[in-house]
């Protein structure tokens, strides 16, 4: 007699909204920031897109920023989540940008509500799978004594023992905030969610499905000095993206569009205002 299998219940994913900011009028042109990132980190450039005639929604994704806490965190409901807040916002095409992990998410989103976007670009990932990379960061973060420290610039110290990247270092301080206490004192605390990104950690560089396909006008722009999209990975974009173009922005690495905001702002302006 065959063993029948026990029925795991599996947690089901919350339906989020997520924390948003709109800024200009024009066509919508969703902003999705990166791992570990915040939507403040493109408020200036969101500013410009605004000033050449785009209403820009910048979101913060799934456990970053301002957005809900939760602990199941995939490309699939975190697509899910921008879908839950362009309904809310009634926004029923886009243009979307979205940057390494965002872009990941953008991919997502463009594959399985194709009718939703106009225009997709891709800053500075490829739809492959990349290993867990990101050690050293998530050993600093859990190197911070967030309990016992009275100043930002202490959380620095820590920070600085195991990384040397300053840009690193100054982009993770960004997300530190004081909190109310339950004893009524304030204290430092992270904006992102550590457990769950620490927890979801693989998932971050898994590949698109080999099924996921969008064939509208696809951007993808990388750093000149990055290497994070390789010549050869323009074999598995085609397979996805049937109707995509590569740019490079010179002088910049995987954070391209604050490396060199000037060229990002103009190569994927041009993208987005070209007749297709």
């Amino acid at each position: 007699m065959p063993v029948e299998k026990e029925e795991k219940n599996e947690p089901k994913a919350q339906k989020l909204i997520l924390h948003h900011t709109v800024h200009g009028k024009g066509a919508p042109l969703v902003i999705l920031h990166g791992l570990f990132g915040m939507s403040d980190n493109w408020a200036t450039l969101s500013k410009q897109y605004a000033a050449s005639g785009f209403q820009v929604i910048l979101m913060d994704l799934r456990n970053h920023g301002h957005s809900g806490h939760e602990p199941i965190m995939n490309y699939t409901v975190m697509a899910e989540d921008v879908l839950n807040t362009l309904l809310q916002i009634q926004l029923e095409k886009v243009h979307i940008i979205g940057h390494s992990m965002g872009g990941k998410v953008a991919m997502t989103f463009a594959c399985l509500y194709p009718e939703l976007i106009d225009k997709l670009i891709v800053a500075d990932i490829a739809p492959k799978y990349y290993a867990p990379h990101h050690q050293d960061v998530l050993e600093a973060i859990e190197s911070v004594m967030l309990e016992k420290i009275t100043a930002r610039s202490e959380a620095e110290i820590q920070l600085r023992e195991h990384l040397i990247h300053e840009g690193t270092i100054q982009f993770l301080l960004k997300n530190l905030y004081w909190k109310n206490g339950v004893d009524g004192n304030k204290n430092l605390a992270w904006r992102f969610n550590f457990e769950a990104i620490k927890n979801n950690i693989d998932l971050v560089g898994e590949e698109l499905p080999y099924n996921a396909h969008f064939s509208g006008p696809t951007l993808f722009i990388k750093g000149s000095n990055s290497n994070y999209i390789m010549p050869e990975d323009e074999n598995i974009m085609a397979i996805h993206f049937s109707n995509y173009q590569l740019e490079s922005v010179s002088s910049a690495a995987h954070w391209l569009h604050a490396d060199n905001p000037t060229e990002f702002l103009a190569k994927t302006n041009k993208f987005l205002t070209i007749n297709t």
